[in-house]
């Protein structure tokens, strides 16, 4: 892009919470954010499947030969070397956007929500997690979880964008998508006390971006009904709603700071998404 990032035009909660973290640390996240949402576009853009696939291929590619006349790579391999990411984890990344390129896409059990959750989301969380320092195994899990958090909210979000698109993450039915949402809760609660591994000076950007993507799914609650839902068109938070998170975002600072650090992750359900990816191997 020229003059923006992707996460100033494509991310706008992310971009918000984004402004309480220090510039160069913003810098950095931007870069990741460019180069998941490159990989991300692929994907989602319309156009001819197969066109689809050979871009996703060549750009793969591209990365996996450090092609640095590509500034989206060379960044992220700067990230890759000075933060010590696996390349499992963006190799997890990819696979995500791969199984996206399909006529049709059927999701049947809480197993594939969850790894597909896990590769296009998770491991956001997890990259994220490291640039901000965190060294603890158990919070970097714990940013898997608010990955996978977020994601969950964005499939209860755009079901009836995605079935536009042929595909189906969960059922469109109001009580399946409410499920959803109460599923994405119980990682968001996962992820609270972790956030205390953050360094300090950028824990709070989190906490904001938590509260207000979690926003989300309680809109979408208070839909009440299927019929609702559609007509409400996309949910998003406005500039008062992000306003008023981000000040309650104030008194989860001040409690993560009071209460004793008893980390937390969903480790049922990570299990599950074990049985076909090694976590341990992505720390």
């Amino acid at each position: 892009m020229s003059n923006n990032s992707y996460l100033s035009v494509y991310a706008k909660s992310f971009n918000w919470a984004g402004f309480f973290l220090p510039k160069k640390t913003y810098m950095k996240c931007s870069a990741l954010y460019d180069f998941c949402r490159t990989v991300d576009n692929i994907a989602d853009e319309y156009g001819n499947l197969e066109i689809k696939k050979k871009k996703l291929f060549n750009f793969k590619k591209n990365f996996n030969n450090k092609d640095y006349d590509n500034p989206i790579i060379k960044n992220m391999w700067k990230l890759i070397e000075d933060y010590k990411i696996s390349i499992k984890i963006v190799n997890d990344l990819f696979d995500g956007a791969e199984s996206d390129l399909k006529e049709k896409i059927q999701i049947y059990s809480k197993k594939d929500l969850l790894i597909y959750s896990y590769r296009v989301a998770g491991t956001v969380g997890l990259m994220m997690a490291k640039i901000l320092a965190v060294k603890n195994e158990v919070a970097l899990k714990s940013a898997i979880d608010l990955g996978i958090a977020m994601q969950l909210t964005n499939i209860s979000r755009d079901v009836i964008e995605d079935a536009k698109n042929n595909r189906s993450y969960i059922s469109a039915d109001f009580n399946t998508i409410v499920e959803t949402i109460k599923l994405a809760d119980l990682f968001y609660e996962s992820s609270f006390t972790s956030i205390k591994e953050i360094p300090l000076s950028f824990r709070f950007s989190i906490l904001v971006a938590r509260r207000v993507y979690r926003q989300i799914g309680l809109k979408i609650i208070k839909k009440k009904n299927i019929e609702n839902y559609n007509k409400s068109g996309k949910i998003y938070v406005s500039i008062l709603g992000k306003i008023i998170q981000t000040f309650l975002s104030i008194f989860d600072l001040v409690r993560l700071s009071l209460i004793k650090t008893n980390y937390s992750f969903r480790d049922k359900e990570q299990l599950i998404i074990n049985e076909e990816i090694n976590l341990d191997e992505r720390f």
